[in-house]
């Protein structure tokens, strides 16, 4: 089990995004919002992407004004909520090693889904849950607000400059950026806009991370693999 007592005496915490960071499930979102499409007539294409730029509400905007949105975001949750129960879920290479190596009260979850099908999710992956998991019921405004990243370094206890986001995401980065953190990049062939330091894939980080954690890399790491 990994220390976080960093050589400053400071304690290092790891806030993860969930999906597309630790939890494959681009496959499942793209089947729900194509069978939420074809049941208002609409293209799934289309609608898929719209929807990966924008939240739910925004999406439907956009693709179904003349809809009522309550009860597009009721058919959407009811789909979703049928996929965590018989959908397949695969969790990234490294994510088990990984979360079960960080010491409990030092690690969190920082999701735009919400807690019910994250837990479902990590159930059906062997995955573990943490202490605090921050979902979009628990904030008013989402990524990329600060506002998620920041609750969870207060539920936490933490500093914002002894946190390290784990993204794959644009509003995400942006939210922990903006969150006044360190922001790592996974799991995208190119690094997204503003991330400290990238990688390939989360396997390719999970060392890193847990140096990190441990406090024998600095906030900032510099070098070939970061981004400059």
């Amino acid at each position: 089990m990994i220390s976080e007592l960093g050589q400053s005496g400071a304690m290092r915490y790891v806030l993860f995004d969930v999906d597309g960071t630790l939890i494959d499930a681009v496959d499942n979102q793209r089947l729900v919002w194509r069978t939420w499409a074809e049941r208002y007539g609409l293209d799934p294409d289309e609608v898929y992407r719209v929807a990966l730029r924008t939240r739910p509400m925004e999406t439907f905007a956009q693709v179904a004004p003349n809809r009522d949105a309550q009860n597009c975001l009721a058919a959407l949750h009811e789909l979703e909520d049928e996929d965590v129960r018989s959908g397949t879920y695969t969790a990234f290479d490294g994510a088990a090693d990984l979360l079960n190596a960080l010491r409990p009260g030092a690690w969190a979850l920082v999701t735009s889904n919400y807690e019910h099908r994250v837990r479902g999710r990590f159930a059906r992956t062997g995955l573990p849950v943490p202490e605090v998991l921050v979902d979009a019921a628990a904030v008013e405004e989402g990524k990329p607000s600060p506002e998620p990243y920041l609750q969870a370094a207060a539920r936490l206890g933490a500093q914002p400059k002894d946190c390290l986001v784990i993204e794959d995401a644009p509003s995400g980065v942006q939210s922990g950026l903006s969150a006044g953190m360190t922001v790592w990049g996974v799991n995208t062939p190119a690094a997204v806009d503003g991330v400290h330091r990238h990688f390939d894939t989360l396997h390719e980080a999970v060392r890193a991370i847990l140096a990190f954690a441990s406090g024998s890399l600095p906030h900032r790491l510099e070098g070939s693999a970061a981004v400059q």
